[in-house]
């Protein structure tokens, strides 16, 4: 047995060690010590609901995910486990950047489209999945032909995120991708070459300005956002390239250059796949049918059933 003195004296440097502790600002606290997983993304969950953000939990999910190296499912398994103070101020300082509408996809340079992985930044729009629907369209016409070499151009063509996903799911199809920025070229291209796809080109062009060739199918998911309303839009969608949004007074410029030339780069019996805003149906549908250069005009709605694509052949 330790003589009484000497338990006396531990006993009191426990005690003053739990004192600093507590007291010294430059060590960690005993909470800080303890944070676990679940209790930070419970407190950057509150942060993002306090702020009206869209999908708190599986942005905070995503993010810290992101911030660990891990899949998000790795979270749940390891709850209690503890992170670092480090990783704990990252996160939270991230958290602050989505508050104040740096979109998410931006942080982690990363968003899933048609089951692809795509590379985003403040260059291009982030694909959304209300653009599968176009996607999906295309790829099932072109099923109905499935031996054909269909030529594709996608136009306004961003992260390349459309064509990439044609050119991956479509069998013997050439895609061309085309847009007026350089850096969303090049992204593009880091794409294709993340993504494994071969079948595929690019080319810098102000919609048809350096367009050569014909095709059997014209597809396009240009800027559609009225002028006067793109401050207004969320914070998020504001901080995506204003050339990407603006389509000009009434959100119709890109699609009256397409309804105007595309039937020029057209194969017999060609078609145009373009998607459109929610309120933009009736609008582009006039405007094609105005034109006399199509036929077989139809429609779909997105999942939320809001009209979402026009398609038509000429």
């Amino acid at each position: 047995m330790y003589p009484k003195t000497y338990c006396i004296f531990v006993y009191l440097m426990k005690l003053k060690k739990i004192h600093d502790i507590i007291h010294t600002k430059d060590k960690k606290t005993v909470q800080e010590v303890e944070m676990k997983i679940k209790e930070v993304l419970y407190k950057s969950i509150e942060i993002l609901k306090e702020n009206n953000i869209e999908e708190p939990v599986i942005k905070a999910r995503i993010l810290l995910a992101y911030l660990l190296g891990v899949e998000k499912e790795y979270l749940v398994i390891h709850s209690e486990d503890e992170i670092s103070e480090n990783v704990e101020k990252e996160f939270l300082e991230k958290i602050k950047e989505i508050v104040n509408g740096k979109p998410l996809q931006h942080i982690t340079n990363h968003v899933e489209f048609m089951k692809l992985d795509f590379y985003v930044d403040e260059n291009v729009l982030i694909p959304r999945q209300d653009t599968e629907i176009l996607v999906e369209e295309v790829i099932n016409f072109c099923k109905e032909n499935s031996n054909y070499k269909y030529k594709i151009l996608d136009l306004c063509s961003g992260s390349g995120a459309i064509g990439i996903s044609l050119a991956k799911y479509i069998n013997n199809a050439q895609v061309i991708c085309t847009d007026i920025s350089d850096k969303a070229i090049e992204i593009a291209k880091r794409n294709a070459r993340n993504n494994g796809i071969k079948n595929i080109t690019f080319k810098k062009s102000d919609m048809f300005e350096k367009i050569t060739e014909n095709f059997d199918i014209i597809v396009s998911n240009p800027p559609y956002i009225k002028r006067k309303l793109i401050t207004k839009l969320d914070k998020e969608v504001q901080k995506e390239p204003i050339i990407a949004l603006d389509g000009g007074k009434d959100g119709l410029d890109f699609y009256k250059i397409i309804v105007n030339e595309a039937y020029k780069h057209l194969n017999k019996s060609g078609k145009i796949f373009l998607e459109i805003g929610y309120d933009q149906k009736q609008e582009v549908i006039e405007l094609i049918k105005k034109s006399n250069k199509y036929k077989e005009v139809y429609s779909k709605q997105d999942l939320y059933a809001n009209d979402r694509i026009v398609v038509a052949s000429i």
